[in-house]
């Protein structure tokens, strides 16, 4: 306290503000040069979008040699996409335009106009029930042309003959001189979803068949698999065991013994004490017939197969066992 009582007292010097509004003026002056640029960047697109446009003359009235000149001086083209009837404008002159007189566009656009072909002077003709092709040289032979032609499935109705048109036949004040056309299509069969006709007898499915329109192709037998097996040298002489008159070097059957088919049950037995057929070399197995399918075989598969879309008058083909 002595020591800090003997010291002379430093007067304190104020706060330097002076960097502080340095950056604040920095600061501003470059956000004002970020909007005058900005403004600028708006006014040079604002030139570059509208200060190429021009307005649209009026052309309806003039020659397509004058329209296009009109359009031309101001950067403008003329296409010509239609052409209409008109009792009002003569004909070959512009008969209407678009875009309208007074529109701003920029140059290089294009004007679409329709030029006057003059009051109608062709009768219309009348090509209902008539077939397509007939009604098509009817019309151009007259100078007409098609404008769309629309077809109709029509049951009980001739394919690809004419049901209506517009304009009516002998049709006055028509706009232009195109005809739409409707036209019959061909009627298609009433389509179906395919059911499953697998493990029902051959005969009920092909009344169903019938009842319903379609048409029972081809009907093929299945091979039955073999019912008998016969166990190999080894497995017979691993179980230790032999039965009665199996001579040796003889496999022996499995037991219990496999079931005869029916089939097999039909052939004679040999006579006892008399070599099989088979044992006799030389000699050929008795032929035996293919089996037939019956209405009573049972369905195993089926073609078109279940769920897929047919048409009536389809043909499905069936194996059956």
């Amino acid at each position: 306290m002595g020591l800090l009582a003997g010291a002379p007292l430093r007067e304190a010097k104020p706060y330097n503000r002076i960097p502080m509004k340095s950056f604040f003026r920095v600061a501003l002056l470059a956000l004002l040069l970020v909007i005058v640029a900005l403004v600028s960047a708006l006014t040079a697109m604002r030139f570059a979008i509208h200060g190429q446009e021009v307005a649209v003359p009026a052309l309806v009235g003039l020659t397509p040699a004058d329209a296009e000149r009109a359009a031309a001086a101001l950067g403008l083209q003329v296409q010509i996409e239609r052409q209409y009837y008109s009792a009002q404008i003569p004909e070959g002159r512009i008969t209407s335009q678009l875009p309208m007189p007074g529109t701003k566009v920029r140059r290089g656009w294009d004007l679409r106009v329709a030029q006057s072909l003059g009051p109608q002077r062709v009768a219309i003709p009348d090509v209902a029930g008539e077939s397509e092709r007939a009604a098509e040289l009817n019309i151009r032979r007259r100078g007409l042309d098609i404008s769309s032609i629309a077809q109709m499935q029509m049951p009980g109705t001739p394919a690809d003959q004419v049901l209506a048109q517009s304009p009516p036949a002998n049709a006055s004040q028509v706009a232009a001189p195109k005809i739409n056309l409707l036209v019959t299509a061909a009627v298609d069969g009433q389509a179906y979803v395919m059911p499953s006709f697998i493990g029902q007898p051959l005969g009920t499915a092909s009344r169903a068949l019938q009842d319903s329109g379609f048409k029972l192709g081809n009907i093929s037998v299945a091979q039955a698999p073999a019912n008998g097996a016969t166990t190999s040298p080894a497995n017979s002489s691993a179980s230790g065991a032999n039965p009665a008159g199996a001579t040796a070097g003889t496999p022996a059957l499995s037991t219990p013994a496999p079931a005869i088919s029916a089939q097999s049950s039909s052939l004679p037995s040999p006579a006892p004490g008399n070599a099989s057929p088979s044992a006799v070399p030389g000699m050929p197995l008795p032929s035996v017939p293919p089996p037939q399918p019956t209405p009573a075989s049972i369905i195993v598969s089926q073609t078109p197969a279940a769920g897929q879309k047919v048409v009536a008058g389809a043909i499905v083909n069936f194996e059956v066992r």
